[in-house]
């Protein structure tokens, strides 16, 4: 399992700004406005060989100008739950508020490890006015500056520190896994229960370490894998807790764990941000793709042209990457069930094909000559070789040229659209390589 750690806080103590120097991007849009950030942050962080996925709660204040506190408070509970360590962000220059008191009440009952963060000491005076943090009572505070990075490695140092050990689990590593994700109320449950419904006596549950991912070795009709299901894990009481973000949260984690996902849309509601959340969560994970399209046995008219417009619209707001299986399915009445594991499977295989160096390069040059790519400052770019290499999570190819830094992005895509009609890679991202002979 991945580990989580959280970013929270009031508003506008620079949450967004940790992350994006903790994670090194500019994902986060970073203003000095209090809650600009609108969207979930998630992003992976990678320190001394050790990875963990950092997810930034801000943003979640539905009116900046009056600061919900039971918003934040959501939040924090919500970062309790999920993460693995939580950083607990306060001002500097600010000083102590009333609202990180009331944060620091909810993280006191915690269990989990908190590292109180007080940021904006971008010079050493500010960092004697971090000892009020200390009434907080969570610990030392580690001042660090997220805008101009001072002290950001000790706090990296303090995290791996603090982080719970993983334990691994106990599954048979060769194995796929396959993880049907979706928002609530897509039917996730309910193909869950359609493959596995019948004869139980085939399941094995493994419960992952964390309480969210049920591991379940599906084995029948000649396909042997191990199904992880992200539905049905919301505790009661949080049925009316913020149900979008827990459902992007707990997809994080199975995401990272997975091999191929199901994605599951519902044909009633047609595609709505969230799915596109999740979405861009599988492309950012480089993970295989299949869409289902359920509650198909609700659309009044069936017919091919219906089909072909649900296919196209889903392509065009995925695209770039349109490359995957979508099918049309009902958990309900098990129309199609089986289908969607077949292409799941397949779509593993695909990850994993190799295409042997003779066959890409009798392919593929002769195409690359009748369309090479544009000339640049009239000197000649020319693809002399191609491989792909040997391993690797996903398939990998290399093109050796003379000018490698000359081929731009659409060139390619080119290539990577005539490698997908030559061979079958549906359902999984492909790199492209270009390198010097």
């Amino acid at each position: 399992m991945g580990n989580l750690v959280a970013i929270v806080g009031r508003p506008n103590v620079g949450k967004s700004t940790l992350f994006n120097r903790l994670t090194q991007t500019r994902q986060a849009i970073v203003n000095e406005e209090a809650g600009t950030t609108r969207d979930r942050q998630y992003g992976k962080v990678e320190w001394l060989t050790k990875e963990f996925s950092l997810v930034d709660t801000g943003g979640w204040v539905v009116n900046s100008e009056d600061v919900f506190e039971e918003e934040i408070n959501k939040q924090v509970k919500i970062a309790i739950e999920e993460a693995d360590v939580i950083l607990f962000v306060v001002d500097v220059l600010n000083g102590l508020t009333d609202l990180d008191m009331d944060v620091a009440n909810i993280l006191r009952r915690s269990r989990k490890p908190i590292l109180v963060v007080a940021n904006k000491a971008d010079n050493f005076e500010s960092h004697i006015h971090s000892a009020e943090f200390y009434s907080l009572g969570l610990g030392d505070p580690i001042c660090i500056s997220a805008i101009n990075g001072s002290c950001t490695g000790d706090l990296l140092d303090k995290i791996l520190e603090v982080m719970p050990e993983n334990k691994p689990m106990e599954v048979e590593e060769d194995l796929p896994r396959i993880t049907v994700v979706g928002r609530p109320n897509a039917g996730k449950s309910s193909l869950v229960n359609a493959f596995i419904g019948e004869e139980r006596n085939i399941v094995t549950d493994i419960a992952g370490t964390t309480r969210d991912s049920i591991y379940t070795k599906y084995n029948k009709f000649g396909l042997n894998f191990y199904l992880v299901d992200t539905a049905g894990i919301r505790k009661k009481g949080k049925v009316n807790e913020d149900l979008e973000y827990y459902s992007v949260i707990r997809s994080i984690r199975a995401i990272e764990n997975s091999d191929v996902c199901i994605l599951m849309l519902d044909a009633t509601r047609g595609i709505e941000s969230q799915d596109l959340n999740i979405f861009s969560l599988i492309q950012k994970n480089r993970k295989g793709l299949v869409v289902c399209v359920n509650k198909w046995d609700l659309v009044e008219e069936k017919n091919q042209k219906v089909i072909n417009t649900f296919t196209t619209a889903i392509r065009e707001r995925l695209a770039p990457f349109t490359d995957f299986p979508i099918i049309f399915i009902s958990a309900l009445t098990k129309q199609r069930i089986f289908k969607v594991l077949e292409t799941a499977k397949r779509v593993y295989d695909n990850r994993h094909r190799r295409v042997s160096t003779a066959k890409l390069n009798e392919v593929m040059l002769p195409i690359i000559e009748n369309y090479p790519p544009p000339a640049w400052k009239g000197k000649y770019i020319k693809i002399k070789y191609i491989t792909q290499l040997p391993s690797g999570v996903i398939p990998s190819f290399v093109f050796f040229c003379n000018l490698p830094q000359w081929i731009k992005e659409p060139y390619k895509r080119f290539l990577e659209n005539k490698i997908r009609e030559n061979w079958d890679f549906s359902g999984t991202p492909i790199n492209i390589f270009i390198r010097e002979k």
